[in-house]
Parts: C-alpha cells; structure tokens; sequence
C-alpha cells in the first residue's frame, strides 16, 4: 500500500478524536436542561445552515486576523453564564445592562460576524436556526481555518432572554484568577480541571492588552515596587512587555500577542508557559499545580494529543444547552 500522504493521515486522526469526543458528549447532550442537541437538527430545515457560518467566518478572516481569537473567546463567555444560550450577543436597553458591556466582556469583540452568519442562514431559512447554535459552529470554525482540528457540531440550542452584566464579574474567570478560582470557575459549568488546562490553550489566538497582565511586569507584589515583574517571568519577556506597555500608558490598542503565532491554532502556548513566557496570571496559575503542570508539558511536547483533547473539551462545554427561542436578530430577543 502507497504511504498516506500527511494531510490525509492528519485529517484521520481528526476524524478519529472527532468520533471518540462525540460518543463521550452524545449521551449527555441534555445535561443542561434543554432538549437534547444533535447532529441533524438542521438536516432537513436548513441543511446549508454550516457552510453558510463557515463562508461568514472565511469573509471575515480574511480582513481582520484577530476574527479567530473573538469568535472563540465569544463562545467561552457565553456558555460559562447560563448555558451556551447566545446571550453574551444580545445588546444593553435603557432597562437592562448586558453581558457585553460587564466589565470582564468590556474587549469581547467579533459580534459582526455573527451578526453576518446570522443573516445569511435567515436568506436561506428564517426563523429556523439559533444564534447560540451559529455562535457555536463560528468558534469551531475559527478554530479549524486557523489551522486547528475540526469537529461535529451537535446542534439544536435556544437562544436565551436573559443577560446580565452583573454575572460576568461573578461567573468568568478574570486574568488575574488563582488556580482554585479558576477550578471554581469550570466546576460550577460541570468542566474538569483537565478542560480547564485544555481550554485554556485556545490563548494561543488572540492578543491580550497591558490591563490583563500589568501587575505582572511592574510593581509586583512583595517585589518592592518600580519595575519588578513577576519572578515566573523570564526577564527578557518581562522587558519586552514593559516596553509594549510603558507605565502610565494609555493607548487603548497597546497590549501583546498571546503567543509568537497568534494567528495559528496550535500548542505554541503551552511551550510558551513553560519557558517563562505565559502572558496572564491565569496561564501562569496552570503551573502552580502539579497535575495541571504534567498536563502542560504534555500538551507542549505534543500537538496531536492537545487537539484531541481540545476537541473533547470544546464538547462538553458546548452541550451546556437550555431552552429558548429562535432570535430573528441576534442583539434583541424576540
């Protein structure tokens, strides 16, 4: 037999991860109160519903390289309050202050593209698929086009009526959180601290801006203040990121990259956290554990195994599904 060509063998082992994390989250896909999801809620209602996302998701990726990272922190944000219910999309009233505009959701950004997506599929199918449900194949998909595994997305949530800003601060882990705060954070959701190590490695998208990590590299705590950076930090990086966010700063764009290929999906943060590069307080607190710190130097010394366990994750924090309607617009219920 001819050798497999490596794209192929890839995409076997992501077909293989896929069907093992399906059968682990396909029999409890109603644990969170609502029907339970599956994987051909649309088939027949709206069957071009996926590559309709997944064009929306390409469109945009292709102006703004920071479209992957939004996507994907949108859907950690929405399902860590109530269930994966699309309320982070919806907008503040003159009576009520959404969770977009809580203060850890202050640099959400992305909602564009939903918005998008959204339309597309109503020109195909009004009133048929869920905002929550397009939130959810988006991040998939922002995550297999910036080179990352691909998975199945079970399917079926509601969209959710309630959004409160006053549950961001209490719900989401910030990055300045503990590992027992972080652990707290993924328990009251039903995720392991495994998922939390794994799910944790999506930082390798995105930027981070000086606010989320500045106690980090000056004033640090017991350090005797001035230019002291965390002692976790290798003192070259901590320089660098002095020099990205002088003291006093205030341009609001100033910050750093999560990890040198922060336009890729791959494992480049775990080895970036073993050498004294993790950026946030919350990456560093993986460290502070010896299970958590086993489970970094696995995934840094291999890729694979992080995909699939990312894919597993993504799962089971996804099937958090309750019940709800159909938004005709993804910023206002029905």
């Amino acid at each position: 037999m001819a050798p497999q060509p490596h794209s192929d063998r890839r995409r076997s082992r992501w077909s293989c991860w896929v069907v093992r994390g399906l059968a682990i989250v396909l029999m409890s896909l109603s644990g969170g109160g609502g029907d339970a999801l599956s994987l051909d809620h649309y088939r027949q209602s709206c069957p071009k519903a996926e590559a309709a996302v997944t064009a929306a998701v390409r469109q945009a990726m292709a102006k703004d390289r920071t479209v992957p990272a939004g996507l994907l922190r949108l859907h950690f944000h929405d399902c860590f309050i109530r269930g994966c219910d699309g309320s982070v999309l919806l907008d503040s009233t003159s009576s009520n202050t959404a969770e977009k505009d809580g203060p850890p959701n202050a640099s959400l950004h992305a909602f564009f593209v939903v918005d998008n997506a959204k339309a597309a599929v109503e020109s195909l199918c009004p009133g048929v698929v869920s905002c929550a449900d397009i939130l959810a194949l988006a991040a998939r998909d922002a995550v297999a086009l910036s080179g990352g595994p691909s998975w199945a997305v079970p399917l079926g949530r509601g969209d959710g009526r309630v959004s409160l800003a006053s549950d961001t601060t209490s719900l989401l882990p910030g990055p300045g959180a503990t590992f027992d705060q972080l652990k707290q954070a993924f328990h009251a959701v039903g995720l392991s601290v495994k998922d939390l190590v794994v799910l944790s490695g999506g930082h390798t998208l995105g930027f981070a801006h000086c606010s989320s990590f500045e106690t980090r590299i000056r004033g640090f705590p017991g350090g005797g203040g001035g230019d002291v950076a965390d002692p976790a930090l290798r003192p070259s990086f901590a320089a660098a990121l002095r020099r990205a966010c002088p003291a006093n700063n205030t341009a609001r764009g100033a910050g750093a990259w999560m990890d040198p290929t922060s336009a890729a999906f791959d494992n480049a943060y775990f080895k970036m956290l073993q050498s004294g590069r993790g950026l946030l307080a919350s990456d560093e607190a993986l460290l502070t554990h010896p299970k958590t710190r086993r489970m970094v130097a696995l995934y840094a010394a291999s890729q694979g195994q992080f995909f699939e366990a990312f894919v597993s994750s993504m799962l089971r924090m996804s099937a958090q599904n309750q019940p709800g309607e159909i938004r005709a617009n993804c910023r206002r219920h029905n």
